[in-house]
């Protein structure tokens, strides 16, 4: 519970730093490092790059390649896939 006021603290630096980068601006320098550091901490707890463009104001492919130069591992495509599932192709049988 001693956290509450840590975790207001930065949603609120981070509603700053998003609000300063508007979207079109260069983010250049120690602002660019922050938000990359700030993207990569949310995609790595379970954001999605279109949920962290939303959130930013900022375009998918910004904050893909923003994740790339940080070093992060994309995870896969979601959603529904092509083709039969292996349990039920070998099940048919």
């Amino acid at each position: 519970m001693g956290d509450h006021g840590n975790l207001t603290e930065q949603r609120y630096e981070e509603a700053r730093v998003a609000e300063t980068l508007k979207k079109g601006s260069r983010v250049t320098g120690a602002a660019r490092e922050k938000l990359a550091a700030d993207l990569k901490r949310k995609y790595d707890s379970g954001a999605s790059i279109r949920a962290l463009a939303e959130e930013t104001g900022r375009s998918y492919g910004f904050v893909h390649r923003m994740l790339s130069e940080s070093g992060v591992i994309l995870r896969g495509r979601g959603g529904a896939t092509r083709g039969k599932n292996k349990a039920t192709a070998g099940a048919g049988s």
